[in-house]
C-alpha cells in the first residue's frame, strides 16, 4: 500500500474537513493543534511550515558561515526592544 502524499492531501482539505478533523481530536492533543493553527492564520509562516525540510548535508561552505556567526556578538533584546518602541 502507498501512503498517500500529505501535500496533496493537506491541499485539498476544505473547512468542513478540517473542523471534522479537529473535533474528532482528543482533549489531550488540543493545545498542540491549537499551537498549530494559530501559527497557520499567518499566510507566511504557514507557507514556511507547509515547506519541505531541507535535507541537503550541509557544505564546508556552510559550515564555516555557521562557524562564523557564532562568533558574531549578540544584539541585546533590551536594544531590540527599544528600536521596536521608537517613535
Amino acid at each position: 500500500m502507498v501512503a498517500a502524499c500529505p501535500a496533496a492531501t493537506v491541499l485539498d482539505m476544505t473547512k468542513t474537513e478540517l473542523y471534522e478533523l479537529v473535533d474528532a481530536l482528543p482533549d489531550e492533543s488540543l493545545p498542540a493543534a491549537a499551537i498549530l493553527l494559530r501559527r497557520a492564520r499567518d499566510p507566511m509562516v504557514a507557507k514556511l511550515d507547509a515547506a519541505p525540510y531541507d535535507d541537503e548535508p550541509l557544505t564546508e561552505e556552510d559550515l564555516r558561515a555557521v562557524r562564523e556567526a557564532r562568533t558574531e556578538p549578540g544584539v541585546a533584546w533590551s536594544e531590540v526592544e527599544a528600536e521596536l518602541n521608537a517613535d
